[in-house]
């Protein structure tokens, strides 16, 4: 959060949305652990909340994008302020798109249901980087919380853990794939779900940036590891 100000209005908007965020934070948390327990259980109801907890999620958006623009009409803020509405802005958008995530997950796992069942193949490393994606979400948020950069500069460099577990699973694809032809088209859809665990990661490390960003002032997005550390520790 920002440093208090002399308007205690301007502060109760700040920690309003900041909540906000977080409960948005929640429900995408909420959404992500469904869709995990559909790809393990093959759960049809899992799949019916995921895409009515959709809908909830976009309406959140919105609403708390129009309180931002409100918020910088009314009070025209400057620097770290204005960072952080800013960021607040954009982490929803990378929120609401890890809600997208989970719902691309259940949709291939009711399309893999109608098709007969899985395939015969071990998908550790899908329920592995799910667990790594949530986490590291979960994560971002608590950064978020308490704008802690050094925590934030920790979950970019986890994220790579997710993204190595994807390109473990692809190859394993590939195989089963090029063995048995009429496999391919489920394993399409096995890497779609993986491709959006994937993703998931990708969001949460965005958020991460934007802690830096926001009380740092500096952009941290595309810059090396090494870089953004020093920036986070302001070194």
């Amino acid at each position: 959060m920002p440093d208090k100000h002399l308007s205690s209005r301007f502060d109760a908007d700040l920690d309003f949305l900041s909540s906000r965020l977080l409960e948005m934070g929640g429900l995408v948390e909420s959404q992500i652990a469904y869709a995990l327990e559909a790809v393990k259980e093959f759960d049809t109801v899992l799949v019916d909340q995921v895409l009515e907890g959709e809908h909830r999620l976009n309406a959140m958006e919105i609403k708390i994008d129009e309180e931002v623009t409100n918020i910088i009409a009314r009070r025209q803020p400057a620097a770290r302020d204005l960072r952080f509405l800013m960021a607040t802005s954009k982490c929803i958008t990378n929120l609401e798109r890890a809600g997208d995530e989970a719902r691309k997950i259940v949709k291939r796992m009711r399309r893999i249901h109608a098709n007969g069942g899985g395939l015969n193949v071990n998908t550790a490393e899908i329920k592995a980087s799910g667990e790594m994606a949530m986490h590291i979400l979960r994560r971002a948020l608590d950064a978020f919380a308490r704008m802690d950069t050094v925590a934030a500069a920790q979950i970019v460099h986890d994220d790579e853990a997710i993204d190595s577990e994807f390109r473990a699973f692809v190859r394993k694809l590939v195989t089963y794939m090029t063995e048995d032809p009429r496999t391919i088209s489920m394993g399409l859809d096995y890497l779609f779900i993986a491709k959006a665990i994937e993703r998931i990661g990708d969001h949460a490390k965005n958020i991460a940036e934007f802690v830096i960003y926001v009380v740092k002032g500096a952009d941290v997005r595309h810059v090396s590891q090494e870089q953004l550390e020093r920036e986070a520790s302001g070194s």
